[in-house]
């Protein structure tokens, strides 16, 4: 049994009001979150906290978060966004601007066209 498993059981035991859509919500939001982090870590080609060579110029260093609520068919999940100072990291997961996932304006589709 993997750790998500083992967090979707410990979620719905511990929670009686809790639904399984919230429980996936918030994996969504920690794994997303995670894969923001990753991906800054591989553009700037160093750790967190690692000490760098700062003789060069084009040295890119991390540059605090944004946050972004973006609307998915699971509910509302809320994205810490790495920055970074030569704003070169644009990231792959969520295109700028975007503010709800394309599952759920089919959903909405599909409710307006049956009635």
């Amino acid at each position: 049994m993997n750790q998500f498993n083992k967090d979707i059981i410990a979620a719905l035991s511990s929670d009686k009001d809790i639904t399984l859509n919230e429980v996936l919500r918030r994996q969504i939001e920690v794994a997303a979150n995670q894969f923001l982090q990753n991906e800054l870590t591989a553009v700037l080609g160093y750790e967190p906290h690692t000490r760098i060579d700062r003789s060069k110029d084009d040295v890119n260093y991390r540059n605090g978060t944004y946050t972004r609520t973006i609307d998915t068919e699971y509910g509302e999940i809320n994205l810490t966004i790495p920055r970074d100072r030569l704003n070169k990291f644009q990231n792959a997961l969520f295109p700028p601007y975007v503010r709800r996932t394309d599952g759920l304006e089919e959903m909405v589709i599909k409710m307006y066209s049956k009635g």
